[in-house]
């Protein structure tokens, strides 16, 4: 190159790339150091770096060191640097004596026959650096975790998130709007109000102006009225970008002020959460937005009219502690930052280190804190049947059935464009709206290892589910084998019935959920400690009627079910279903409960955390539920475990599923102290179907089809769906007192 005539400087990272000889003789060009979430191969790789470090240096070329390198391939780098006036080469063969090059062109794009000069590129209208909360005037977009720039394209590309470092990025209220809310349907309250500066705190109001100049935002809220398919709602979005999104006097009055008129015009209430927490400038003033705030949401409640929150990063401090997880369903986006105390706080007050992933949006889930996590891309089309799913049975004028609001969402789709939305924040949404709306949520199953890794990967995916049905049946045989119980059964007797139940083929609850429920909703967590995966609970439709699911789940393989507890609750598992009943009963929802348990889990853990406490609660609360409850034994039922989710005003129990007040081994043991004689306690305890409907405990016995269910899924699904509509059906015109008196008469007889 020196012998060409051009004056070259070497690009370096941390000046670490280069050998001793070219540090010393050579001009160079630091692009940056390395940081816990940048490396230098990622850091040399950006395109906003590499093409800043060009116009620093008034280049007119660029030599990649490697044709594999990843700007060789990088359409966006190449395109990027063609509209600068740069040329860019890569050697043309591996290896260290490169002198063969080749001009590396962005697509439809002719070779140039010259260099353009440094004054030639069109830099002008690009920002040198861009301010954390601002896009700048053109496409360049800043990580607010890496701080790398990158085309905002790319971003939207990847679903929102980094290239880089991987962190999903925030958005501003018109982006989020813009992905949300239908067209035009936006209608902003309350866009102004007056400033407040309670302590009279030294350039409080200076502050504040420079944040509004910055941001180009009134304050760290915007609420309005908005429509998403179709269904009006009143929604507000904070904005992270302002103040970090802390909330002061005007944040808590906008939202206190936004649901109150939704209460007075019947609207559901929708609010996307991101906040630093109490705003310190005005003192004790912002410490009772949290109580005002609080007030209201409990005034909406009162009015049974729902309320969403969608905890964004990040959101922590007084906005957690209140309305952001007082929501009757709290979702969140994935690696959000959530929590109350931060993290610095915590280290700083109590010394402690804290763990991997701790206080995202994951921790929050896998410790019951929150429904569930829901990705960028599906959160108009999650919302949209959350909306449906709680709108008023008595208003025709609304969508409540699952395939029209999937209509609706495809129908407007397509045109886009809504006031008071930056056209690049409609780029934003048509982006993010234009994705199939499949696979909406994550479940604890899709965190489970497959079980095929353990024993070889199947070619097919009907290979992987056979190896694990085998896998899972060892394992049935072997734990029969320790427990030194025959399970040779005579035909027809109840001890047969046992085996049929436990048979780990036999359908599990998903299945019969999967093909009774219409757009079901998986809510996780009881709000307190953990989410229980032997509770699978939910939303969703059966016959276009809104219900709400409530499912013993033992798992489909080893894997799922060790997951799963094989299927015996925790306590935080019942005060899931509990949390979900009462849910039901506020917005007037019948409840399904599948049942499908050895009993309860008696471990020591348990106790300790209230397992007794747990399921009396569910039993109690069950007893005055004003909504029809219908329930179903599947498999086994098992003790106080099962009762927990059978106190209904219609049981039933599948042709071979089994009932009783303890297991058939459990039983001998403790009465002839001889675990071996399981198959005679079968027969004495009556656990039969057959024997529970004789002595009126159940209202039917619903037929498996020509043989058990394991032999015949889809017939034994359809049965259990027939009975589940015909008992709503008998239901749906008894009154609330009446729905009550009959579930507790139906129990006084016995």
């Amino acid at each position: 190159m020196e012998q060409a005539g051009l004056d070259v400087v070497f690009a370096t990272v941390d000046n670490r790339s280069l050998d001793g000889f070219a540090r010393r003789m050579l001009p160079t060009y630091n692009l940056g150091s390395t940081t816990a979430d940048v490396d230098a191969d990622t850091l040399s790789a950006n395109i906003y770096t590499v093409l800043s470090a060009a116009k620093a240096c008034g280049a007119t070329l660029i030599f990649l060191d490697s044709a594999k390198a990843s700007l060789a391939e990088d359409a966006y780098f190449l395109r990027h640097a063609a509209k600068r006036g740069l040329r860019v080469f890569a050697p043309a063969t591996e290896g260290t004596l490169r002198t063969g090059w080749v001009e590396l062109l962005p697509a439809g794009v002719a070779p140039a026959l010259g260099a353009a000069s440094p004054s030639e590129a069109p830099w002008e209208n690009e920002p040198a650096r861009v301010a954390d909360d601002d896009e700048g005037p053109t496409h360049w977009r800043r990580c607010h975790k890496c701080k790398l720039f990158f085309d905002k394209e790319e971003i939207i590309e990847l679903g929102g998130y980094c290239p880089a470092c991987g962190t999903l990025q925030r958005l501003r209220s018109d982006e989020r709007l813009a992905a949300t809310v239908d067209a035009g349907s936006f209608e902003e309250w309350n866009a102004v109000m007056p400033d407040s500066n309670p302590l009279d705190f030294p350039g409080y109001p200076e502050k504040i102006a420079d944040q509004r100049e910055k941001s180009g935002l009134e304050e760290a809220v915007r609420t309005g009225r908005a429509t998403i398919a179709g269904l009006p709602l009143a929604v507000g979005v904070m904005e992270s970008g302002f103040f970090m999104g802390s909330m002061g006097h005007v944040v808590g009055e906008k939202v206190a002020a936004m649901i109150d008129r939704a209460i007075a015009e019947r609207l559901p209430v929708v609010v996307f959460c991101a906040s630093g927490g109490a705003r310190m400038q005005e003192g004790l003033i912002s410490l009772m937005q949290m109580a005002k705030v609080s007030c209201a949401v409990e005034r909406l409640g009162a009015a049974r009219l729902p309320f969403i929150t969608v905890l964004t990063d990040p959101t922590t401090g007084g906005v957690t502690a209140s309305f952001a997880m007082q929501g009757d369903i709290v979702l969140a986006e994935p690696g959000a930052l959530i929590g109350f105390a931060g993290q610095r706080v915590i280290r700083d007050t109590i010394k402690q280190e804290l763990p991997e992933g701790f206080q995202t949006a994951e921790f929050a889930l896998e410790h019951g804190l929150i429904d569930a996590i829901v990705e960028r891309s599906q959160m108009r089309s999650v919302l949209a049947q959350l909306l449906a799913l709680h709108a008023p049975a008595d208003d025709p004028g609304r969508i409540v059935t699952y395939h029209s609001v999937m209509d609706a969402l495809s129908v407007g789709a397509d045109a886009y464009g809504s006031v008071d939305v930056a056209p690049e924040a409609r780029a934003v949404g048509e982006r993010i709206r234009d994705e199939e709306a499949a696979g909406l949520w994550r479940s604890l199953a899709e965190s489970v290892p497959v079980v095929g890794e353990l024993i070889g990967r199947p070619e097919t995916p009907e290979e992987a589910e056979e190896a694990s049905r085998r896998e899972l049946e060892r394992h049935a045989r072997r734990e029969a084998r320790k427990s030194g119980v025959s399970c040779e059964a005579a035909s027809g007797s109840a001890w047969e019935s046992v085996q049929i139940a436990r048979n780990v083929r036999r359908p599990t609850a998903r299945r019969y959920l999967d093909g009774i429920v219409e757009g079901f909703i998986e809510l996780h967590g009881d709000r307190a400690f953990a989410d229980d995966g032997a509770i699978l609970a939910g939303i969703g439709w059966i016959s276009g009627h809104p219900v709400t699911v409530i499912a013993q789940e033992k798992g489909v393989n080893l894997a799922d079910r060790v997951a799963r507890n094989f299927g015996c609750p925790q306590p935080e598992g019942y005060r899931k279903s509990l949390r979900l009943m009462r849910e039901a009963e506020k917005f007037g929802r019948p409840i399904l409960c599948l049942v499908d348990t050895q009993g309860a889990f008696c471990g020591t853990e348990a106790e300790e955390r209230g397992q007794g406490n747990a399921i009396a609660d569910n039993l109690v609360a069950m007893a005055g539920l004003t909504v029809p409850v219908v329930s179903v034994l599947l498999g086994e039922g098992g003790s106080g475990g099962a009762l927990a989710l059978a106190v209904g005003n219609r049981v039933a129990m599948q042709e071979h599923a089994v009932y009783s007040v303890l297991s058939p081994e459990g039983f001998a043991s403790i009465l002839w102290k001889d675990r071996t004689r399981a198959p005679e306690a079968a027969e004495a305890m009556r656990m039969d179907a057959a024997s529970v409907l004789e002595c009126g405990i159940i209202d039917a016995v619903i037929s498996e089809g020509e043989g058990p269910a394991h032999e015949n899924p889809e017939e034994a699904v359809a049965a259990v769906r027939d009975y589940v509509r015909d008992a709503y059906k008998e239901l749906a015109d008894l009154a609330p007192d009446e729905l009550v008196r009959q579930r507790q008469e139906r129990f006084a007889k016995f």
